[in-house]
């Protein structure tokens, strides 16, 4: 066996990892998830997902856009890889311990009075501290081994389902259900540093060096990650201040089926990131990569999309109930949402590649202003559907609109335009 095609059969293999442990995690997640919905109702649903939100909003400070780039650090300097996981690591925890300090500070803020809001909140943002560890993940993810990071977030899920479960049978309030994302992300830190030591992982230090290299290749990200977070996470937000919770719970309905797939997206991505990254040396290839990746992940959303569009009525009330229909029109608008927020995350390996980091912070701060406007406008006139709308529109206006302002990345446009076309994709 030549060596590309031992390179062929481990991206294969990596991927088939990761395509069966999200089955697995989705099939599992969807089905608890699906019973707490019913249990909790769109009021306490939709609290739990707007307590979400504050750590979905602050996970790009959590990260401090170190995830984008530490792959492509393990591969430029392998001996250093331990340094390199140290230096995340203690950057990751500082940042963490300080964003669920503004976490709480800004729920006091904005639900004041809201003493169940407040608790949810912070049970929630404490999960933030431990997610610091899947540094780990990316460290396997470099050596196209991440069925050990399967392993542990399987362990997880199905350590927190039980948790969930539990809480059904026993009929707990919302804030049991609060503490469960802070179990699941401690279950996985624990298990992947498990994994890590079992398979011979380089001692972890740190150095101010590292970490000063770490932040100078990805404080770009950072900016960028922040105004992603923004307009991933105003619409919950908008919905719970200018509205209510049961808006929030009807608006998370329709993101969590549309979110029952995605998985396969996110396994494609990450399993043909490392492959990309290495024909950079070969334009033609490169480029040819590049668009494969981007026909596969817009023409499969499209498919799944038309499908959702169709069925989302008869989605939402067998599996949802009655009480949740309102969510039908949300679910319309948003599954079209799916396929230019994942040709975004698979241009990371395009941009990495040709060091255009610094320009993604223009195109996040027009989409973040985009969004929170749009949100302004339409959330008082059409609730969840206005903001399923909102984020649409920013998503698209964030890939294929902004990036034609900017010379240098006008080629990336036009290279999803030309994998949308199937030109020069095989």
């Amino acid at each position: 066996m030549n060596f590309k095609s031992i390179i062929q059969s481990k991206v294969t293999k990596n991927a088939s990892w990761l395509i069966g442990g999200r089955v697995y995690n989705m099939v599992l997640n969807f089905i608890v998830g699906l019973l707490t919905a019913r249990y909790l109702g769109p009021g306490n649903y939709g609290l739990i997902n707007y307590a979400a939100t504050y750590t979905t909003f602050f996970a790009s400070f959590c990260t401090l856009g170190i995830n984008s780039v530490i792959v492509k650090n393990f591969m430029d300097h392998p001996d250093e890889e331990g340094e390199t996981i140290g230096s995340a690591i203690l950057l990751r925890t500082v940042s963490s311990f300080l964003s669920l300090l503004m976490m709480l500070c800004i729920t006091m803020f904005a639900d004041k009075g809201e003493t169940t809001t407040h608790l949810v909140v912070g049970l929630c943002g404490i999960g933030v501290v431990f997610q610091v560890m899947d540094t780990l993940n990316y460290w396997f993810q470099s050596r196209l081994q991440s069925k050990y990071a399967t392993y542990a977030t399987m362990i997880s899920y199905t350590i927190v389902s039980a948790y969930k479960v539990w809480l059904l049978v026993t009929e707990k309030n919302v804030e049991w259900f609060a503490v469960s994302t802070s179990i699941d992300y401690l279950v996985v830190a624990i298990v992947l540093f498990i994994m890590y030591r079992k398979h011979n992982g380089p001692r972890i230090s740190f150095s101010k060096r590292k970490a000063r290299e770490l932040l100078q290749s990805s404080y770009h990200f950072i900016l960028a990650g922040l105004m992603v977070s923004i307009y991933g996470s105003t619409d919950k937000f908008m919905l719970k201040q200018m509205l209510s919770e049961a808006d929030v719970g009807y608006y998370s309905t329709a993101v969590s089926i549309c979110n029952t797939w995605v998985f396969v997206l996110a396994a494609i991505i990450d399993s043909l990131y490392p492959t990309i990254l290495q024909a950079f040396e070969n334009k033609k290839l490169f480029e040819r990569k590049n668009r494969q990746l981007y026909m596969i992940v817009f023409y499969v959303s499209f498919l799944v999309s038309a499908g959702f569009s169709i069925l989302a009525n008869v989605i939402i009330r067998i599996l949802y109930g009655t009480a949740y229909l309102p969510a039908a029109m949300p679910l319309r608008i948003i599954t079209w949402y799916t396929a230019f927020s994942y040709l975004g995350v698979a241009r990371n390996a395009w941009i990495v590649s040709y060091n255009h980091q610094k320009y993604l912070k223009y195109l996040y701060v027009g989409a973040a202003i985009t969004n929170v406007i749009l949100n302004a406008i339409m959330i008082p006139h059409w609730g969840a559907s206005g903001a399923a709308a909102a984020s649409l529109v920013t998503q698209i206006s964030t890939i294929m609109v902004f990036p034609v302002l900017i010379k240098e990345l006008r080629p990336n446009v036009k290279l999803m335009l030309e994998a949308i076309r199937f030109k020069d994709v095989f």
